[in-house]
């Protein structure tokens, strides 16, 4: 989900120096999320860690897949909101072709980073040259799931589940919106409109999820998978991605895309035209409680 308009942009304060971890296992990079005390919650800080970790992956011709996983009970638990380290205000000097979205009124500010750090990093990493796995464990949610649909298989863990309330804001989902790709269009809608968690089961069923697997066997199960494919051509698995995301845009998923950025964009304008804030009113701490009260009905 998107970030609330911080008023005193150069107060935060981050808990870790290390928002990402980096390991190698053989011809395997692991990029490991490292905000656990905040289930994986992505700042800027963390946003730009991981576009750099998959750099350095892709850099290095001995790496030949990737995993992504998160440390900690959740995968992430979405775009930061509501942490210490939320950082809307910072400046960055990494950033890709975007001007610096800190001095910019109004919605500007907002769109420009949201192009940045969202649709444009999320598209950077869905065309990395190396298959890529999501171990998804615990929660995956709003942001969270743009993490993983841009990795070329999922492997989630039985009690893991998936979830974009982000319309309780009055926003159409988040800013990587591969909803109807990912999930028939009936499906979609209800996912968006209700808010509901969805099980990893049920998302197996759909094929948003390739394997499932247990808190106790995630890693073994991913890394069979990565040695698996580190282990087969290396031009062979680019090509196979690059044939594949093709035939996804023919089918329109990059023009959708675009269409839905500018539509999220209207919802936070709105929002701050008729609301107390971009997030039509909400805040992290309403939102959890609103999620955690629908996750109570039986």
């Amino acid at each position: 989900m998107s970030d609330l308009v911080d008023p005193h942009p150069q107060t935060h304060v981050y808990e870790t120096e290390e928002p990402v971890r980096y390991e190698v296992d053989g011809a395997v990079a692991h990029i490991v999320m490292n905000r656990p005390t905040y289930h994986n919650a992505q700042n800027n800080q963390m946003t730009y860690a991981l576009d750099d970790a998959f750099r350095r992956a892709v850099d290095d011709d001995a790496i030949r897949a990737i995993v992504l996983r998160g440390e900690g009970k959740h995968f992430s638990a979405g775009h930061d909101i509501g942490t210490p380290g939320r950082d809307l205000g910072a400046s960055w000097d990494r950033r890709h072709l975007v001007a610096d979205h800190v001095n910019k009124p109004a919605a500007e500010l907002l769109y420009t980073r949201e192009h940045e750090v969202y649709l444009g990093m999320c598209r950077r990493w869905r065309d990395i040259s190396k298959p890529t796995i999501a171990a998804v464990q615990g929660a995956c949610i709003a942001g969270g799931l743009m993490l993983a649909w841009v990795c070329d298989l999922i492997v989630a863990t039985d009690d893991a589940f998936f979830q974009d309330p982000v319309g309780r804001m009055g926003i159409p989902g988040v800013e990587y919106f591969a909803h109807g790709f990912e999930l028939p269009p009936r499906v979609a809608k209800e996912f968006i409109l209700l808010g509901e968690r969805m099980p990893a089961a049920r998302a197996y069923n759909f094929g948003m999820v390739n394997r499932l697997s247990t808190r106790d066997t995630l890693l073994a199960d991913v890394k069979a998978i990565a040695d698996e494919l580190a282990g087969r051509d290396r031009l062979g698995n680019w090509l196979t991605k690059q044939a594949l995301n093709h035939v996804e845009d023919l089918r329109g998923k990059r023009t959708a895309m675009d269409a839905v950025f500018h539509m999220h964009h209207f919802a936070h304008a709105q929002s701050n035209l008729v609301n107390t804030n971009n997030l039509g009113g909400m805040d992290a701490k309403s939102m959890a409680a609103a999620n955690k009260q629908q996750a109570e009905k039986p």
